[in-house]
């Protein structure tokens, strides 16, 4: 059952209360990772581009760190990334819903949008009312295309520096850079002023229940005054123009720390020296943005998938459902009034676990859907898994089956998230 969330404290919201702080001053990455490959969840442009190994993939500014502390290295989105380290992935996973964990998403692209049409341009490519946050505030929007299709998922914040601070998915770094790039020499002809620039800064996310505790140390300024999805630039841990999201990738109260590449690996070293802190990588990430309902751009949604179809309509804002101004509104609003023909769904499983691909049938056998994203839950201890069926299938407690190595198991629609999102609202 849903809870409104205990003021000062963690949420056990609901999904509705969720989608609520995601919208407006709060964001989980509900898409993010916010993506680029087809297994894990990743996303964008970061620090020292220049840093390749050979066969071309770029390495973050932690990369050094990475490997002396046993990170098995493995190529992600055209980077190089820690998968596990030495404990594993079981107890990595665990490990940050009971205490917390360090993640290197340096990967992930940082843009910065200036100019007094900043706004203007950002919502001529997004379904989000970024007009409406406040500084400080971000929103979790949506790239779209003309045909109502999802180009990528990012987060967006309007800084109290006046600008816009936009952090998209790896996998789509380069179209969305030539896309934003593009509309802004487009408005600029027009007389518009807006320019970007693309911020080389690395990108650290600290996520679990004893994060507040562990950056708190670290901070002149109180942390439990800053809400999910606000954010603030301070010093952290003595390390100077750090700006300090709270959000995250996994469900539970977190930060993201965009922090001067030069300064990432001494502030990454402090964190990780203290012992409730530990390292994480991709597989942790996955399997916990997995349990939180999470979606992961290239396997959840696509530019052929729809916010409707992905139970996304809540990221539009109403202003802008309203005067339908943003690229595939018609498409979008019909959708939304008609219904969309396939739906995104949770299910859980015994048996063998269910992998991105495997097809979904009904009661008779017949295929009615198929799997986006799923493994074994560390959390709960069974199989989870989201993915795309048939309207008339989508009901929660639906029977189906899911077929892998060519047998049937059964499968049953189950609300999401499966574990219980602990995002953190400020008095």
């Amino acid at each position: 059952m849903s809870q409104e969330p205990r003021r000062g404290g963690q949420s056990r919201a609901g999904p509705s209360r969720d989608r609520r702080m995601l919208r407006v001053g709060g964001r989980a990455a509900l898409c993010r990772g916010r993506a680029g490959s087809a297994a894990l969840s990743g996303a964008g442009v970061g620090a020292e581009p220049s840093r390749a190994e050979p066969g071309g993939l770029k390495r973050t500014p932690l990369d050094a760190l990475h490997r002396s502390r046993g990170g098995r290295m493995v190529p992600f989105a055209g980077w190089s990334l820690p998968v596990q380290y030495g404990r594993g992935h079981l107890e990595s996973h665990l490990h940050t819903r009971r205490h917390c964990s360090l993640f290197d998403v340096s990967h992930m692209l940082q843009t910065r949008v200036y100019g007094r049409d900043r706004v203007k341009f950002l919502e001529s490519l997004v379904v989000g009312d970024i007009a409406e946050l406040k500084p400080g505030q971000g929103t979790l929007t949506l790239i779209t295309n003309e045909r109502g299709g999802i180009v990528d998922d990012l987060i967006v914040t309007n800084t109290a520096e006046e600008h816009l601070y936009v952090v998209s998915n790896a996998g789509c770094a380069d179209k969305d850079l030539a896309i934003m790039k593009g509309r802004a020499a487009e408005l600029r002809a027009a007389g518009s002023d807006v320019h970007l620039e693309v911020s080389d800064n690395a990108l650290l996310a600290l996520q679990g229940p004893s994060m507040a505790q562990v950056l708190q140390a670290g901070l002149s300024d109180d942390l439990a005054k800053l809400s999910f999805m606000t954010s603030t630039t301070t010093t952290v841990f003595g390390v100077p123009g750090c700006q300090v999201t709270r959000c995250g990738y996994t469900g539970e109260d977190g930060v993201e720390i965009s922090v001067p590449a030069g300064q990432a690996v001494e502030l990454a070293e402090q964190l990780l020296g203290i012992p409730e802190v530990w390292p994480a990588g991709l597989a942790a990430r996955d399997s916990l943005r997995l349990e939180a309902g999470l979606c992961l751009y290239g396997n959840d949604i696509d530019e052929t998938t729809t916010p409707a179809e992905a139970g996304l309509m809540w990221t539009l804002g109403k202003r802008r459902r309203v005067a339908m101004d943003f690229p595939g509104a018609a498409i979008i609003m019909a959708q939304a009034k008609e219904k969309p023909k396939r739906r995104r769904v949770g299910l859980t499983s015994v048996g063998p676990p269910i992998r991105p691909h495997a097809v979904i049938l009904d009661p008779e056998g017949r295929p009615v859907g198929t799997v986006t994203s799923g493994c074994p839950s560390p959390s709960l201890g069974k199989n989870i898994a989201m993915g795309y069926v048939e309207a008339a299938h989508s009901r929660l407690g639906t029977a189906l089956a899911v077929e892998v190595r060519k047998k049937q198991h059964p499968a049953l629609v189950t609300k999401m998230p499966f574990v219980p999102t602990r995002y953190y609202v400020a008095k």
